[in-house]
C-alpha cells in the first residue's frame, strides 16, 4: 500500500479516442503526444520544467522510437528532464503510473509525468534480414495487425482467448450481446449535456492540415450506434463464438497524460484544493494459457488485498474490457452486477489505442468518484500474453 504519491485533481487529461485510419492515422504518436501535453500544460500555466522523470507509454512503432523518452520529454517542454519507454501491451498506463508513484513514494522522483501514447493506425511493417532464406527472401512482420492475430506463446488469436473463457464458462452470446448494449447506453450517459462528463478530463487534439489549416477534434470519433437488433444481426466473428464485432473494441488512436507527485505539490496544482486523489495499491495476473480475459480477476483480486479492501468497499469500478466476456466473468467470479459499473462507457464501446486506454478509464474512474463524493476507485484489465493489471485510487 502506497501512502505518499498524489495525482492533483485535474492533473490529467485523456484526448478523444479517434477511429482507425482516421483522423490521427498519420501524425507520429509520440512527437504528437508531446506536443499535445504542452499545449495542456500551457493552458494550466504550468512549467514542464517541474518534472523530474518522464514514463512514455508505448505499445505500437513509431519513428525514432528509440529516444521516445527524453525525446518527448523535451518535446514536452522538459528539455533537462530524462525519460523511459514503457511497453506492455494493454496494461501500459496501470505500469506507468504505478512506477511513477512508487518512484514517488520511496523519494526517487519529486513530480513525475505519465504520457501514454499510441497510434494504431498505419502500423509500422518490420523487416529483418534473413540470409538463410531463399532467394534472400525477408523475415517480415506487420506490427498490429499479427499481434492482433496470434500470440507466440498461447499459439491463438486474441478473440480466441476471449472465446476460450467462454467456452470454459458457459458465457452465451445473448450475454455478450447485452452487455455490448449496456456498456453504449452507459457510453451515451458521458454525452449527456453537451458532453459535460467528457468535458471534466477530455483535452482537443489539433491536426494540422496544411500551414494555414488546422483541424480541432474534441470528441470521440468512431462510436458505431448500437441497438439490440443491430447486435442480434451481426455474425460471430468466429464460427460458433459468442462475440460479434458488436462485442468487441476496435483499433484507434489517442494519447492521455496524469502527474503524479506527493501530498503538497499536489494541493497546489489541483483544481479543487478540497479534493485529493491517491494512488493506493497495484495488482498483476498471469492467466492459463491462451485466456487473457481471466486475468481481470486475480489482478484486481491483488489490488484490492494489497489495499486492505474488499469489493464492496469499492465506489467505482472501471475495467478495460476488449471483449464482453471479460466483464461478464469478472461480475460472475466477484459475484456483482455486470450492469453497475463501467458508467459512462469503456474500450468495449470508444475504442482501444492500446498505451492510453487503461489511463482514459482511470480518469474517467477518478471523476466519476468525484462526482459520488469520493471513495475507493479500482481499475482492472486483461494485456496481451494472458496477463492483467489492476489499481486502487482512493479519492477524498
Amino acid at each position: 500500500m502506497l501512502k505518499k504519491a498524489f495525482i492533483p485533481y485535474r492533473g490529467y487529461y485523456s484526448t478523444p479516442f479517434i477511429r482507425w485510419q482516421g483522423s490521427l492515422a498519420n501524425e507520429n504518436a509520440i512527437s504528437f503526444g508531446a506536443e499535445t501535453s504542452k499545449r495542456w500544460l500551457a493552458s494550466k500555466s504550468w512549467d514542464p520544467k517541474i518534472f523530474d522523470y518522464v514514463f512514455l507509454g508505448l505499445t505500437v512503432g513509431q519513428p525514432k522510437m528509440f529516444y521516445g523518452g527524453p525525446w518527448a520529454s523535451a518535446l514536452l517542454g522538459a528539455e533537462e528532464t530524462p525519460g523511459m519507454l514503457v511497453s506492455q501491451a494493454c496494461s501500459t498506463s496501470t505500469t506507468c503510473i504505478f512506477q511513477a508513484a512508487v518512484g514517488v513514494e520511496t523519494g526517487l522522483y519529486q513530480n513525475a509525468y505519465a504520457l501514454m501514447t499510441d497510434r494504431c493506425s498505419n502500423g509500422p511493417h518490420t523487416v529483418w534480414p534473413n540470409p538463410t532464406g531463399p532467394g534472400g527472401q525477408v523475415i517480415s512482420e506487420d506490427w498490429v495487425m499479427d499481434h492482433f492475430g496470434f500470440d507466440p506463446w498461447g499459439g491463438t488469436s486474441m478473440i480466441q482467448t476471449a472465446e476460450n473463457v467462454v467456452k470454459e464458462t458457459g458465457i452465451t452470446r445473448e450475454q455478450c450481446d447485452a452487455l455490448a448494449l449496456r456498456r453504449y447506453e452507459q457510453y451515451k450517459d458521458a454525452l449527456e449535456d453537451g458532453r459535460a462528463f467528457q468535458k471534466r478530463y477530455m483535452f482537443p487534439v489539433e491536426v494540422r492540415i496544411s500551414k494555414k489549416k488546422t483541424l480541432t477534434i474534441e470528441a470521440d470519433e468512431g462510436v458505431i450506434e448500437t441497438t439490440a437488433e443491430g447486435l442480434a444481426a451481426l455474425k460471430p466473428v468466429l464460427p460458433g463464438g459468442a462475440h460479434t464485432f458488436g462485442a468487441q473494441t476496435h483499433p484507434a488512436d489517442g494519447h492521455c497524460a496524469v502527474i503524479v507527485t506527493g501530498y503538497e505539490k499536489a494541493q497546489e496544482l489541483s483544481a479543487d484544493k478540497s479534493i485529493n486523489i491517491q494512488v493506493v495499491s497495484y495488482g498483476y495476473a498471469r492467466a492459463k494459457k491462451a485466456h487473457m480475459a481471466m486475468a481481470v480477476l486475480p489482478a484486481a483480486k491483488m489490488a484490492l488485498d494489497n489495499a486492505g479492501l474488499s469489493i464492496g468497499d469499492i465506489k467505482v469500478l472501471k475495467t478495460h474490457n476488449p471483449f464482453a466476456a471479460n466483464d461478464i466473468y469478472l461480475a460472475d467470479q466477484m459475484g456483482i452486477d455486470v450492469n453497475g459499473f463501467n458508467n459512462y462507457g469503456s474500450s468495449l464501446v470508444y475504442g482501444h489505442p492500446q498505451a492510453p486506454t487503461a489511463g482514459r478509464l482511470i480518469i474517467e474512474g477518478i471523476e466519476e468518484a468525484v462526482l459520488l463524493g469520493g471513495g475507493y476507485v479500482l481499475f482492472t484489465g486483461c494485456a496481451a500474453g494472458d496477463t492483467g493489471a489492476a489499481m486502487v485510487l482512493k479519492v477524498e
